[in-house]
């Protein structure tokens, strides 16, 4: 514990060391936070003010809107003031705290992922239950397992990090702090602290993306008897929850399901469940959602109807 105290601020090498590159990627990333916003922000309020509310499978929408612009908050706006920085530090507690946060809100993500994999199973397969199976209290049950299991997700990573004796060098090869970018910089053997982060987040994402397939896959064998209307409806809001969980989970294994070590591509496979993923949910689950149309539709119809009478 006493080496720890010898570091007091770690440097973030960022995503490159080339002026021009920086300078290309601040402009980008800052439109896809803005993007990332509007198009969450334009989702829960629309679901909100809607009748949408009152079905589970939006209900979970609104919370995953929420959770990306909760999980990217914690990662996007510091990645783009270093971006035009001379010198891109991150104070010891800042770091841990963008640790905790980051895995707090992206294991919610993760187990709202699962609660909306679940809905559509039970919306495809048991149709006759689905109103009692899917009950509100289900519901709101489900978002409040969902928070106490990110809550145990990240103080595990939490823990594992802040008991590491930090005594230098303390720069980390990446644009945020993360746990095996930290487990590098520790000066003491943490061979077994890296078996134990595989199986906190690792095996977690493992675990929950074959149940993800699985349940599709149960899904889509269910449908194959179905009229070709049912099945075109089914196939169209699953291939949606299919594309969002590829591009989170994808990235996501490739980085923390093998040994404790960092890559040069971890950075660039990391921007996509930390900023691609967010600004692309609110796109895949409206361009292809009537009933979401709609319901943004109505949203602006009343919007510029208050200001014409103002």
């Amino acid at each position: 514990m006493e080496n720890r105290n010898n570091i007091t601020e770690f440097i973030l090498l960022g995503l490159s060391q080339k002026k021009e590159i920086e300078v290309l990627c601040f402009s980008l990333f800052l439109l896809c936070y803005i993007a990332i916003l509007i198009g969450n922000l334009l989702v829960m309020i629309s679901i909100t003010c809607s009748q949408l509310i009152n079905q589970p499978m939006y209900f979970f929408l609104s919370y995953l809107s929420l959770s990306d612009i909760c999980y990217t908050s914690t990662v996007t706006p510091k990645l783009i003031v270093d971006l035009l920085a001379e010198k891109k530090t991150i104070s010891y507690n800042g770091c841990m705290t963008q640790l905790f946060t980051m895995h707090f809100f992206g294991g919610i993500e993760v187990f709202i992922l699962t609660g909306m994999a679940y809905d559509r199973y039970v919306a495809i397969c048991k149709p006759l239950h689905y109103t009692v199976i899917m009950s509100r209290w289900k519901c709101d049950a489900m978002i409040a397992a969902s928070c106490a299991g990110g809550f145990l997700h990240s103080f595990g990573q939490f823990l594992l990090a802040i008991f590491l004796p930090y005594c230098g060098p303390n720069e980390i090869d990446h644009y945020f702090c993360d746990v095996y970018p930290l487990l590098k910089l520790a000066c003491t053997d943490t061979s077994r602290i890296g078996l134990l982060v595989i199986a906190n987040s690792g095996l977690m994402g493992l675990v929950t993306f074959v149940v993800l397939l699985i349940s599709y896959t149960v899904i889509l064998h269910t449908v194959r008897s179905s009229s070709a209307e049912n099945r075109y409806k089914a196939l169209s809001t699953c291939s949606s929850h299919i594309t969002v969980v590829v591009f989170f989970f994808a990235p996501l294994l490739f980085i923390y399901i093998r040994p404790a070590t960092t890559l040069p591509e971890d950075k660039v496979f990391a921007l996509f469940y930390t900023i691609i993923a967010p600004m692309l949910n609110p796109l895949i689950y409206t361009l292809r959602n009537m009933e979401m149309k709609n319901a943004i539709k109505k949203l602006w119809c009343q919007i510029i109807g208050s200001k014409e009478i103002n």
